[in-house]
């Protein structure tokens, strides 16, 4: 008996590989677009995708700027209408479907006009990928809006938009003969938060790896999340 039960687990397990047992974060509800569906939509055409709430911006005026993430890709949604009490539900892994516009803005692909309501409790968080080889050429921006990690980055300059303090961070760093301008973004990370504080704190010719959303403003202007010296 122990010998078969034994066999039987062997089985299982077998099964369970085979066919990668667990939750399926990739699977979409009827009538939503998966992520390949959604990246051949046309311009100014209505989409309805489901995602994962990787961060937002902070809510105001009954709307809500979102980073979102499914394990083939990533949304931006801009100006999600959105409560102020859904607002507080919108926390990281959250999953949320989402009818809107796609739209385009000095390169940004985003959703805009946009409605959501939560879908079910699977909570998926994608991990950052690393794009650092990518720096300067055609395929970067293929990895829009996930989020992304660059690595061995050294800082060319640090400079607060309008010059002081408060508002958003302009972070431009250099990789070989490519620099890439980042922005730590006071509405993700604002002047309280540790990015905010860690981004200020480092000078020209620090050597760091840069987590961000891979926004895209006339080029790439990545949304930092995390800085690490090395």
């Amino acid at each position: 008996m122990k010998k078969l039960t034994a066999l039987l687990l062997v089985v299982v397990l077998a099964v369970c590989s085979l066919a990668s047992c667990g939750p399926d974060y990739a699977k979409k509800s009827e009538g939503v677009m998966t992520y390949a569906e959604y990246d051949a939509a046309a311009l100014d055409t209505e989409v309805v995708i489901e995602g994962y709430v990787q961060a937002t911006q902070s809510w105001w005026d009954n709307q809500i700027n979102v980073y979102l993430a499914d394990p083939d890709g990533a949304y931006y949604v801009y100006e999600l209408a959105c409560s102020e009490a859904d607002a507080a539900k919108l926390t990281p892994g959250t999953k949320i479907k989402v009818t809107g516009t796609k739209s385009e803005w000095s390169g940004e692909i985003e959703i805009m006009d946009a409605t959501f309501e939560f879908v079910d409790d699977l909570k998926y968080t994608a991990a950052a990928k690393d794009v650092t080889s990518l720096i300067g050429t055609d395929d970067l921006i293929k990895s829009q809006n996930q989020k992304v990690v660059f690595k061995g980055m050294t800082v060319v300059s640090v400079e607060y938009k309008n010059g002081e303090r408060g508002d958003d961070v302009y972070l431009t760093c250099s990789k070989g003969e490519n620099e890439v301008s980042f922005c730590v973004e006071m509405y993700l990370t604002g002047p309280d938060t540790d990015v905010y504080k860690a981004v200020e704190a480092l000078e020209a010719g620090d050597v760091v790896d840069v987590e961000a959303f891979l926004y895209w403003y006339n080029g790439a202007n990545p949304h930092v999340i995390g800085v690490t010296a090395q």
